[in-house]
């Protein structure tokens, strides 16, 4: 039997995700002296300094529902998320042993203190805490982020033992703009024609780019592009949703495929959003380090673990993407324990409320195995969708 290009793609994708030993990165490190690997937990860190150093960037995720957390538990009280007990997992049984350094960016409190457990219990590995400003203005917050850039630009420094220079930086930054070009041609095809890039292949393309080095990925993300439009998939009566909360602790695949099964095409969400935190290109003119801190100041995602100075601006962009992406509903997806999701979700419900728009809510951890009371509200919210736009 013949097997198309798309599913060649996917099932090589699913692959990497299935592989707890991260051997592509291990082999990648191993193919010329010298290499080093500097790991990363969700949301975004600056990969284009890591990738300039001659690094590869790795996107540390958690351990899913492929890893029994054994010693985890023994370094982190019950009610928290489960990330960083998997992550330690990870850590203490060897999968991580290749990894030179890791970075812990400004998520929530669990997180800061992950990456002090980080330092105590591998001092040998280079470990940072990257904090963000919440303050936007370019006189205070973006000179306070320049200078944890430039810090961070001369830790990689020492660790890689040479210098990383403004015309690396560029290099660097030319890949990532081409690699989020990508990534948002990908994401406007799904909300455009979702019968034809489910959300299951899109977060396995995605997933890929956390082990991959950034220029595979890209060339992954354009022939994926080009498979998939030779397919011919039919199209479902699905409602077409946003999916929101997944930020930080991934969810199981199986959540994702339970929602499409449901009867929701997802459209838009904030799953892997490393991959398009900077909503544009960033310039190759002028200071690099100063225009990736400006990018992030004044071109980036709003998400629930993002200093919104605004009050009156709070949760706007999720109703701006409901109309951007035609979507017809919010499913609100949060781990279980998780501070900055949870606690924003009253007030994101609230502004959906005032538009008009329909949500549901519920609550996943990351090893979570029962699908079925999730495929059945999800079923029941696509249905109720239907009737009500009908009538």
């Amino acid at each position: 039997m013949t097997v198309s290009p798309t599913t060649e793609i996917i099932e090589r994708c699913r692959a990497l995700f299935d592989d707890l030993q991260f051997t592509a990165a291990r082999e990648w490190k191993a193919a010329a002296p010298g290499r080093k690997v500097v790991g990363y937990m969700p949301i975004y860190v600056p990969r284009e300094i890591i990738h300039a150093a001659g690094m590869l960037p790795l996107g540390v995720l958690g351990g899913g529902d492929q890893l029994e957390v054994i010693h985890g538990d023994a370094y982190y009280q019950s009610y928290i998320c489960r990330i960083p007990r998997s992550t330690i997992e990870l850590g203490v049984t060897g999968r991580l042993d290749f990894v030179d350094g890791m970075l812990f960016p400004s998520i929530c409190d669990v997180i800061r203190n992950l990456s002090g457990m980080w330092k105590l219990m591998f001092p040998e590995v280079y470990s940072h805490y990257f904090d963000v400003p919440q303050n936007y203005r370019d006189d205070i917050g973006g000179n306070y982020y320049i200078n944890e850039l430039k810090l961070f630009r001369d830790d990689l420094e020492r660790l890689a033992g040479r210098k990383i220079t403004d015309d690396d930086l560029r290099a660097s930054i030319d890949a990532y703009n081409e690699n989020r070009r990508l990534v948002r041609e990908v994401y406007a095809y799904r909300s455009d024609q979702p019968w034809k890039a489910p959300a299951t292949e899109i977060y396995l393309l995605m997933r890929a780019g956390m082990v991959l080095p950034v220029e595979e990925h890209t060339q992954l993300l354009r022939d994926y592009l080009g498979a998939v439009e030779t397919e011919d998939r039919p199209i479902r009566d699905n409602c077409r949703v946003v999916l929101i909360g997944m930020f930080c602790e991934q969810p199981p695949f199986n959540l994702i495929k339970s929602l499409e099964l449901a009867g929701c095409y997802v459209v838009d969400d904030d799953l892997l959003l490393v991959t398009r935190w900077l909503i544009g290109d960033v310039p190759l003119e002028g200071d690099p380090i100063e225009n990736l801190a400006k990018a992030f100041l004044h071109h980036s995602e709003d998400t629930s673990a993002k200093y919104e100075p605004d009050a009156a601006e709070k949760g706007k962009y999720l109703v701006r993407t409901v109309k951007r992406t035609g979507a017809e509903g919010v499913i609100f997806a949060a781990p279980s324990f998780c501070d900055p999701a949870l606690l924003d979700r009253p007030m994101l419900q609230h502004v959906l409320k005032d538009a008009d728009i329909p949500y549901i809510a519920f609550k996943y951890a990351e090893n979570s195995g029962q699908m079925q009371p999730i495929r059945e509200q999800a079923g029941t919210f696509a249905d109720s969708i239907k009737l009500w736009s009908e009538s």
